[in-house]
């Protein structure tokens, strides 16, 4: 395994771990300013602060480069406030667990090797697994609504993974992913406004959402956009999956949401897949990973 492509899986891995503590401390946000106004800022924060950072005004980029930029910046808008909408209805473990059919599918549609489909299979018998048995007290507890939006939002997490692996390629990482947000921003941050209004501008509300902002965007997009630039989109996927895992443990340490013994088991066949996803990776030359990636 090259260092390239293992400080890839370090920069994902951290990157989970900002953005789901990110998220639990964001549903606290909810009782001040709801989901609408918590996603204005957290994607106005973190627009801030990527802008001071990388100063996207140098970015030079092509016809079909902007295009890439644009459609990755409003999945990722669409992707945040609609996961947040969800999250107010269902747990944050389930939600995110939900969420991931979406990078589930890009692996699945990524895969050219069997192996590669074993490892993404092991991947859905995790998600599964974190999901509450049918049937049982907490599947009815369950809002459906919630669910559709959970999944919608896993809809635009595939698109934010398929346009970040593009626009990944073309220019520095950090400009293109400011780029991005810039575009959730303006997509986003009208909606929080005329949801919210003055509630926006309270002192917690700017505090929690600047924490918000940093941890939840600035941070683990910035990390995610640079693990695009050296693995292949269908790697980069599988080890998503260890994000409800996370989403859980997070959960259960900042708002007090506990675990069962097979949601417990869903972490060890996530954390299985993750593993033999990167292990697959030594076998393969590195001029093989940039022809995966273009």
């Amino acid at each position: 395994m090259n260092q390239r492509f293992l400080l890839a899986i370090v920069a994902v891995l951290l990157a989970m771990v900002t953005i789901q503590s990110g998220a639990s401390f964001a549903k606290q946000l909810f009782p001040i300013v709801g989901p609408e106004g918590t996603s204005a800022l957290r994607a106005f924060f973190a627009a801030l602060v990527l802008t001071v950072i990388f100063r996207p005004w140098r970015a030079r980029l092509s016809a079909k480069g902007w295009r890439n930029v644009i459609f990755y910046g409003a999945c990722l808008g669409a992707m945040n406030i609609i996961f947040y909408l969800a999250i107010e209805r269902i747990p944050l473990g389930i939600g995110v667990a939900l969420e991931f059919t979406g990078p589930l599918a890009v692996a699945f549609f990524s895969a050219r090797k069997k192996r590669d489909f074993a490892w993404a299979i092991l991947a859905v018998a995790g998600v599964c697994l974190l999901l509450p048995d049918i049937g049982g007290a907490s599947a009815e507890s369950l809002d459906p609504v919630g669910v559709i939006l959970a999944l919608t939002a896993g809809a635009f997490w595939a698109g934010y993974i398929v346009f970040g692996n593009k626009t990944g390629n073309e220019g520095s990482g950090g400009v293109t992913v400011t780029l991005g947000m810039l575009v959730a921003a303006i997509c986003v941050v009208p909606i929080g406004v005329a949801s919210q209004g003055i509630a926006l501008l309270s002192p917690q509300a700017i505090f929690i959402g600047f924490a918000v902002g940093v941890f939840s965007s600035a941070i683990p997009y910035t990390l995610e956009m640079s693990a695009m630039r050296n693995m292949p989109k269908q790697t980069f996927s599988i080890m998503m999956s260890v994000e409800p895992a996370v989403a859980a443990i997070a959960a259960f340490i900042i708002i007090d949401e506990t675990l069962t013994l097979s949601q417990w088991f869903a972490v060890a066949l996530v954390v299985i897949a993750t593993a033999g996803s990167s292990a697959t990776q030594k076998q393969i030359p590195k001029q093989k990973q940039i022809e995966t990636l273009s």
